[in-house]
């Protein structure tokens, strides 16, 4: 039976994490500093830590953060999903490894799984005369306190888990450390395209800047990936502005594909050809057409795409 307490049972996380890496120590903004403060301060102990954060804030990274800056960073990190958990793998038993073990989506715990936590934590520390050095560190997307109330969530064992309660502020309270966090995904992906390191334009770093991001970390990451990726930023930018300034402005927090990114700069690159040669041509279609040399109901079928199929016409 898989058993994260006894020895060689469960497996550990990957050697990368939600964002492996992402800089937290040489946080620009106020709350992320508040955040690094108390990651050092929970070094040299094993308390449970409960981390609050909207999906994509890297609540893993820095459970795993706080891991590595701990005392024995080179045992074991295991990361879990709380909806496939089964009592029997929070069960402690005798022999018990150092370890941290990282639980996402905490209030996904069933019944018999929160009673079987709440039972470890209370007694963590010694079992019988074996020691149990396994440190566990929750994450949530949103907050406890209503599960408590709805009796969906056990009353003692979230006081257990929120003695150290960490709030990880989403990117739009935190865009002092957007520019940082941009250098370092463009770092971490020319490096995997093997390409020259871009330097963005001050009116894309300001879209970036000012955006709110509601897919955070995931999503910035896969926009500034799509810029490399793509080789060009202003073919990028032209398929990202129009994902990024939505006329309602809500992305629904999704992430940036690189697929539909890439598409999107090219339906944009195709529309400026488009019209370029249209003006050239003092939108005489048939002209337009020989010269992108696609068929006269081709180009206007792409018109009416674009919204200018009554447009100049005679």
């Amino acid at each position: 039976m898989d058993n994260f307490f006894q020895p060689g049972q469960a497996t550990p996380a990957p050697g990368e994490s939600e964002f492996p890496g992402v800089p937290l120590i040489d946080a620009a903004s106020p709350s992320m500093r508040a955040v690094v403060t108390v990651i050092r301060e929970l070094a040299h102990n094993s308390v449970p830590v409960l981390l609050i954060g909207e999906h994509g804030t890297g609540k893993q990274s820095i459970a795993q953060q706080i891991h590595r800056n701990s005392d024995g960073p080179d045992e074991n990190f295991y990361v879990k999903t709380c909806r496939d958990l089964t009592p029997e793998f929070l069960t402690p038993s005798a022999g018990s490894a150092k370890a941290t073990l990282y639980l996402d989506e905490v209030s996904d715990l069933s019944a018999p799984c929160q009673k079987e936590l709440s039972e470890f934590l209370a007694k963590q520390g010694t079992n019988g005369s074996t020691r149990i050095a396994a440190r566990v560190i929750c994450g949530n997307s949103r907050d406890l306190e209503t599960d408590v109330r709805a009796g969906s969530f056990r009353e003692d064992l979230y006081y257990r888990l929120s003695g150290v309660c960490l709030r990880i502020p989403p990117l739009r309270q935190r865009r002092e450390d957007i520019p940082q966090l941009i250098a370092f995904f463009l770092e971490r992906y020319t490096s995997t395209y093997r390409c020259e390191f871009p330097s963005l334009s001050p009116s894309t770093q300001q879209l970036f800047t000012e955006y709110s991001w509601p897919g955070n970390l995931p999503q910035l990451e896969a926009a500034v990936r799509a810029i490399v990726a793509l080789g060009s930023e202003s073919v990028a930018m032209a398929g990202l502005r129009s994902m990024l300034t939505k006329p309602d402005g809500k992305t629904n927090g999704e992430k940036v594909s690189l697929k539909e990114a890439s598409r999107a700069a090219s339906r944009e690159a195709e529309k400026e050809l488009i019209l370029k040669v249209l003006n050239r041509t003092r939108w005489n279609r048939r002209r337009a057409a020989q010269e992108l040399q696609i068929s006269y109901k081709a180009l206007l079928y792409k018109l009416k795409q674009i919204g200018y199929g009554e447009y100049g016409a005679s």
